[in-house]
C-alpha cells in the first residue's frame, strides 16, 4: 500500500510538470515570452554556439556593414520560440519537429524580444500541431515563420 502511495504522488508530481495533452489544444490559442536580449546574451550564445561572427562581437567591424552596429544572433531570437514551445504552448513533453524561419529586421542588445506561437492546425490523430511563430520588437516583426510540434496524447498517458 505504501509503494502505490508513493508511485501515486510521483505520478502527481510528473503531472503538474507536464503541458497541454493534444486533446486540449484549439487552433486560435496563442502563448507569449518576452525577453530583453543583453550584450552578455549575445556573448554566451556565440560562445555556446560557436558562432564567432564579428558582426555579433565587434563593434568596429559592425559598424562597417549594412547593420551599422553590433546584431543579436538570428538564431538567438530563434531560440526564444523554443522557450514559448517548450515551457507554455504546447509545453513540456511537446517535441519539436521542424521550423521554417524568415529573418526580417536585425534584434541588437538592449531590444526586448516578443515571441509568440500561434496554433494554427490540430492533427489528433497524428498527434500534431501546427503554429504561427512570430518575434518583433516594439511591434516590428523581426522574425516570422511556422514550428510543427509532436505533442503527447492523454490517452497515451
Amino acid at each position: 500500500m505504501a509503494l502505490e502511495m508513493v508511485d501515486d504522488r510521483r505520478q502527481a508530481a510528473l503531472d503538474e510538470l507536464h503541458g497541454y495533452y493534444i486533446e486540449d489544444l484549439k487552433t486560435g490559442m496563442n502563448a507569449l515570452y518576452a525577453r530583453t536580449v543583453t550584450d552578455a546574451d549575445i556573448v554566451l550564445f556565440a560562445g555556446i554556439s560557436g558562432d564567432l561572427n564579428p558582426v555579433h562581437l565587434n563593434h568596429e567591424f559592425a559598424a562597417n556593414t549594412m547593420f551599422e552596429g553590433r546584431i543579436a544572433h538570428g538564431m538567438l531570437t530563434a531560440s526564444f520560440i523554443s522557450t514559448v514551445l517548450g515551457t507554455k504552448l504546447p509545453g513540456p513533453g511537446c517535441i519539436y519537429l521542424n521550423q521554417s524561419l524568415k529573418f526580417k529586421a536585425p534584434v541588437r542588445s538592449g531590444d526586448t524580444v516578443n515571441a509568440r506561437v500561434t496554433i494554427t492546425a490540430v492533427d489528433i490523430s497524428k498527434r500534431k500541431a501546427t503554429l504561427l511563430t512570430v518575434c518583433t520588437v516594439n511591434n516590428r516583426v523581426v522574425l516570422e515563420g511556422e514550428a510543427q510540434v509532436m505533442v503527447p496524447s492523454r490517452a497515451g498517458a
